[in-house]
C-alpha cells in the first residue's frame, strides 16, 4: 500500500521531533529559578561594572593594531551588540539540571571577577574614536553611558564565546541539526566582530575575551561520572 501524503507528513514531523522535545524539557525544567537568577544577576552586574570604570583610576589607552584600522565603523551592527544580553541567557534556559545550571552560573561569575579584578588594578581604554553618533539615537546612549573604559579583557566577548561553548555541547547533547549550530556559532561570531565595528572594542581586548572566555569553557566542561572499582571489574 502506498503511503499518503499525511503519512509522510507525520513520519517528517516524528523524525524531528526528539531534538525539539529534548529543548522544551530543558527550557521549562527550573524555570522559575533561571528567570529569577538570570535576572538577579544581569542587573547585579551593570552597578559594579559602572562602578569601577568610574573610580579604577588612570586608564591605559590601547594600541592599534592594523587589524583594528582595517575594521570599517559599522553601526548598523549596533542591534548584534547588544544582542548579547538575550544570547547569553540561552544556556540558562537551556540548562537540563542544576549541575549544568551551576557550572555556567560559576563560568560567567568567575570571568566577571576576573575581568573586574583587572579593570581595577589595571585600567585600560579605547582610543577616542571620531564616531558620529546622532542624536538621541541607541548608539549615541551607548557611547555616553558605556565608555571607552574596562576595555581589556573584553567581557562582551567572553560572554559571547563561553555561551557559544555552553550552547554547543546543549545542542549537541540534544542532537539538533547542523544548521541550528552554525547560527550558534555565527551569533557568537558576530557579536565578536560588532564589538570592534561599533568602536566599543580593539582587537587586543577582544583577543584577552576570547581567551577568557575559551579558558573557562575548559574549566567547565562536564565530564562523565567514574565508574566505581566494583563497576569496573569484569567477571572473571
Amino acid at each position: 500500500m502506498t503511503p499518503s501524503a499525511s503519512d509522510a507528513s507525520s513520519s517528517s514531523s516524528s523524525a524531528t521531533q526528539p531534538w525539539l522535545a529534548a529543548l522544551w524539557r530543558r527550557c521549562i525544567t527550573l524555570f522559575p529559578l533561571k528567570l529569577v537568577g538570570n535576572t538577579v544577576a544581569t542587573l547585579g552586574f551593570f552597578p559594579l561594572y559602572f562602578w569601577i570604570m568610574k573610580n579604577a583610576g588612570q586608564a591605559w589607552v590601547l594600541p592599534l593594531t592594523p587589524i583594528d584600522r582595517l575594521i570599517a565603523f559599522w553601526p548598523a551592527l549596533l542591534p548584534v551588540y547588544l544582542s548579547l544580553w538575550g544570547y547569553i541567557a540561552l544556556p540558562v534556559l537551556l540548562a537540563k539540571d542544576k549541575r549544568e545550571l551551576l557550572g555556567f552560573s560559576f563560568g560567567c561569575a568567575a570571568m566577571t571577577v576576573l575581568a573586574l579584578l583587572v579593570f581595577w588594578f589595571m585600567p585600560t581604554a579605547i582610543p577616542n574614536f571620531a564616531v558620529e553618533a546622532a542624536p538621541g539615537t541607541s548608539l549615541q546612549f551607548l557611547k555616553m553611558v558605556d565608555s571607552a573604559g574596562n576595555a581589556f579583557p573584553s567581557l562582551h566577548v567572553s560572554f559571547s564565546v563561553f555561551a557559544c561553548v555552553m550552547l554547543a555541547r546543549q545542542l549537541r547533547d540534544v542532537g539538533a541539526p547542523v544548521w541550528l549550530r552554525v547560527v550558534n556559532a555565527a551569533w557568537a561570531a558576530g557579536i565578536v566582530y560588532s564589538t570592534m565595528a561599533v568602536r566599543q572594542h580593539v582587537l587586543i581586548d577582544v583577543l584577552g575575551g576570547l581567551a577568557l572566555g575559551v579558558a573557562l569553557g575548559v574549566v567547565t566542561r562536564q565530564r562523565g561520572p567514574v565508574l566505581a572499582p566494583a563497576q569496573q571489574a569484569r567477571p572473571a
